[in-house]
Order: structure tokens, then sequence, then C-alpha cells
């Protein structure tokens, strides 16, 4: 039956309200035509497509900035499209993250020249796709949707990693991830159907009522606990949580490196939105039996699995030569640190989790900046090409020290701002826990503040090798590097940013809070 005329506006309404909310999607999108277009009609379109996701990811980010200034008007806690996307402060902190990152990421190819003219449309393309569904992952608010989003940011991501043509590592470690990656994304949807069927439907709110009456009534049953299971692990297989992290050094050593900071960054970043997106619903469904039901079964199993991935990473870190290797095993030491907080699911370990990202982005992406520059000029990815790289570029080395130095958790870096504020919300919830008479539960939790300062201190033994190896010994040239203005320009610019997020503590972890609590 059609809708008479009032139904009829009301639904024009509806859409026209979702479409505004939905607008910095929408760019990357047109962004993504424009860009494939270039490549049928390169005629009528400048040559590099990288340009079009410039002014794409631009246009979101300033969207996204506007619905952040004005979300104290209501726009940023709607649910949209069926209630499948949720647009609140959360959603809107992660999808200008990934806008922002997007922004800067594409300066980095254009700069090292990743791709050239030919191959712009089909990098540009797939970038745009991936962070385009890593976007849609922050908003999710549907098991389906969560699914979806998560293949529409996988998918681009096998073909980045090995986009390098005539390399066999790189089409190796292509390969490695879609094998991975499919079996990840099997179990996942495996436990999907579970909880979506045990349900009868994939709404996230809807769900977690049903699984709160459930809980109160003690019937919990294997499909509930294997469906709640099987999702948590396609979760930690983004994470590359152990022990899902087989493919992450075998990937970041074959792919390259701009497209290693995109897997350390932006798609562990939305992985985290997803996570704690869906472990809050847990979260609130099992306050409904007891205010530490949560931390007695889920949290406890993060909490352990955050020190081993934690401890995993860093110990297989020690021994690595290749510069890519050595940053993807970092990157699984910080996926622990980031799961600590996860544990704890409390609003202030999110807002101190999202605090962290921030650093996290900014030195990592330094960090792989400097690796493909170095790549460009000497064609090493070894860490011995770093040797004296002071001396032969002032700016590069000074820059790199200041990204190894924030990744160990140095001050007054961002990477020690980040970590304390991490481990000390981690120190507070056993403290909590303590006090509210789960002696047990404060143990733990105090154990994992000392597990992951232990780490940090424990991650000095590479960070300070390849540091000295920078600084210290002698370069295998005398002669100057050679970079180019805009590589020199561009880690100058992290370097800095990296140095004053880790001052601008409060600006930055009141946007946190905001994105957290909604206040």
């Amino acid at each position: 039956m059609f809708p008479d005329a009032l139904a009829f506006s009301q639904l024009q309404t509806g859409i026209h309200r979702d479409l505004l909310l939905f607008v910095p999607e929408l760019a990357l999108c047109a962004g993504i035509v424009v860009s494939l277009a270039s490549r049928l009609l390169p005629s009528r379109f400048p040559a590099h497509a990288t340009s079009y996701g410039l002014v794409a990811s631009g246009i979101g980010l300033a969207w996204v900035v506007v619905q952040w200034l004005a979300y104290s008007d209501g726009i940023g806690g709607a649910e949209a499209f069926g209630s499948l996307l949720r647009f609140d402060a959360f959603a809107c902190f992660f999808r200008g993250f990934l806008l922002l990152f997007l922004l800067l990421a594409l300066m980095l190819t254009r700069i090292t020249g990743l791709s050239d003219a030919k191959d712009s449309a089909d990098f540009t393309v797939l970038l745009l796709g991936g962070i385009l569904g890593m976007m849609l992952m922050s908003s999710a608010n549907h098991l389906l949707i969560a699914f979806l989003a998560i293949e529409m940011a996988s998918l681009p991501s096998y073909v980045l990693a090995g986009f390098l043509k005539g390399k066999s590592k790189g089409s190796e470690s292509a390969l490695k991830y879609v094998v991975y990656g499919a079996a990840a994304s099997g179990v996942m949807l495996y436990g999907i159907s579970l909880l979506a069927g045990r349900f009868g439907s994939g709404h996230l709110p809807t769900l977690m009522a049903g699984y709160a009456d459930l809980l109160k009534t003690g019937g919990i049953d294997l499909s509930l606990a294997a469906g709640t299971l099987f999702l948590l692990c396609g979760l930690s297989f983004k994470l590359a949580a152990v022990p899902f992290h087989f493919w992450l050094p075998d990937v970041f050593e074959g792919a390259a490196p701009e497209v290693g900071a995109v897997l350390a960054v932006a798609s562990k970043a939305a992985a985290v939105a997803l996570t704690f997106r869906f472990l809050q619903a847990f979260y609130a469904a099992f306050g409904f039996v007891s205010p530490f039901a949560f931390a007695e079964t889920i949290g406890v199993a993060i909490a352990v699995l955050a020190a081993i991935t934690a401890t995993v990473g860093n110990l297989a870190a020690l021994g690595q030569t290749n510069a890519k290797r050595l940053l993807g095993y970092s990157t699984i030491a910080h996926a622990g640190y980031m799961l600590m907080a996860l544990a704890t699911c409390k609003p202030a370990a999110g807002a101190a989790l999202l605090f962290y990202l921030i650093g996290y982005m900014l030195m990592t992406l330094g960090a792989f900046a400097v690796v493909a520059i170095v790549r460009n000029r000497t064609g090493s990815e070894n860490i011995t090409a770093y040797r004296g790289l002071i001396a032969r570029s002032p700016i590069l080395g000074i820059g790199m020290a200041i990204f190894l130095l924030s990744l160990l958790g140095l001050p007054p870096l961002a990477g020690f701002a980040g970590k304390f504020a991490l481990f000390a919300a981690v120190y507070r919830t056993g403290a909590e826990y303590t006090a509210a008479g789960h002696p047990w539960l404060g143990t733990l939790f105090t154990v994992l503040f000392g597990v992951g300062v232990l780490n940090a201190v424990l991650s000095a033994g590479y960070y300070l090798k390849w540091l000295k190896i920078i600084g210290f010994d002698e370069p295998s040239e005398v002669t100057p590097l050679g970079e180019s203005t805009g590589a020199t320009m561009y880690v100058g610019t992290l370097a800095v940013l990296t140095v004053v997020a880790g001052l601008a503590w409060d600006p930055l972890m009141n946007l946190a809070t905001i994105a957290t609590t909604g206040r």
C-alpha cells in the first residue's frame, strides 16, 4: 500500500535528515566516482587522482567539524537509515579522526610517489573505499552493517597490501592477508548469525535488551556464548590481538610503508571504535545482573588478552632488523595497551583510549613516513640504513627520534601523555573494584597496570636501539640524503604536532571525554 501524503512527507523529512548526517561518507563516495571517471576520461581531468581524494576528505572533515560543533543542539545522538547507523559524539570523533588521517595519508603518498599518475586513480579509490568502510564501522548500530562495514574496510586493504607491482613479498603478504581475513570474516559472520537468530534482530540495542533479559533469568546457553565469542574473535583479528596477530608482521613487511600506516592507524582505530561500541552494549546488558558481572567475565578475558598481546608484541620486536616488521610488532604491542582500556569498559578509560589514539596517529604515521622516505632514497628497509640519519638529514633524523621516543612513552611527547592517561585509568579501575568489595578484580587490574608499565619499559630495547643507529652510529655515506622539501616539511610538521599533542593535554582530553560521555 502506498503511503499517504503525511507519511510521504515524514519519510522525505527523515531521508533528508539522514543524508545530512551522512554527508562525510557521501563526500568520499563522490571522490571515488570522480577518481574512477578520471581513469575513464583522462583528457578531461587533471592527471593525479589523489587531488580528488584530498578534496573529498577535506569536505568530509569540514562537515564533521560542523556536526561536532552542533552536537549540543542534538545532532549527535540520532539513529539513521532505519536505525542501522548511529551518529553521536563518539561516531563524530572517529569519523573526524579517520578523515584527518586520510588527508595526511594522501599527502604522504603524493610526496613519496607511491602511485604515479597512471595508478593514482586505482590507489585513491581503494584508499577512499577502505576509509569509508572504517567510518561505517564507527557508526554501526546493527550487526549486518557492522559486518558489511568490516568487509568494506578489509577488501580494499587486501589489494593495497599487494599494491607494489612486481614485488613477490607484496603479493605474498596480500595473499596471507586475504586468507586470514576470510577465515576471520567467516567466524565473525557465524557468530553474528547465532546472535541474530537467537534474538530475531541484529539491531544492537534490541539485541542487548534480549541479552539482558536472558542474563536476569540465567538463560545463557551454548549458542549465545559461542556467538559472543566468535564476534569478539573477528574484532580481535582487526585489532591484531594475540593469537590473531600472525598476519600483521608479514603483511607490513610486504606492503609499502604508506599502506602499513593505513593498517596500523586507520584500521586499528576503526576496530577500536566498533569493539568499544559492542563492549559498552555488553556492559549495559550485564549491568542488569550485577555491576561487576561484565568485569568478572568478558572483562577478565580481555585483560588477559591485553597483557599477552602487549608482551608478545614487545618481545618479538626486540630481534627485528626490518623497519616495517619492527613497527608491525610495535603496533601489536600498542594494540595490547588499547585492549587494557577496553577491558575496563569505563567512560574514563574510553576517553583515555581516544586521547591515546590521537598521539598514536601522529607518531605512527610519522615513523612510517620516514621509513617510506628513507626507502626511496636508499632502497633499503633495514634499520642499518638509518646509520647517522641525523647527520645526513637533520630534520628527518630528529623527527624520527621524536617519533620513536613518543612510541616509547617519554615526556613531554604525545606517547607519554597517552600512556599516562591510559595506565592511570586502568589503575583507578582496580582501585574502584577494591573499594567496592571485589579485591580480586582490583588485584587483576592493578596487575594489568603493572604489566603495561613493564611492557613500556621493555619496548625501550628496540626503540632505543633504533635511536642509537640514527643518532650515534657513523653514517654509511657522508653525502646528504637528498630528500625533497615536501618530505622535510611533512615529517617536521608531524614531529611538532607530536610534541604539541603531548603538551596540549587538557583540550584533547576534553574532546575525548565528550566523545565517550556526550558531555
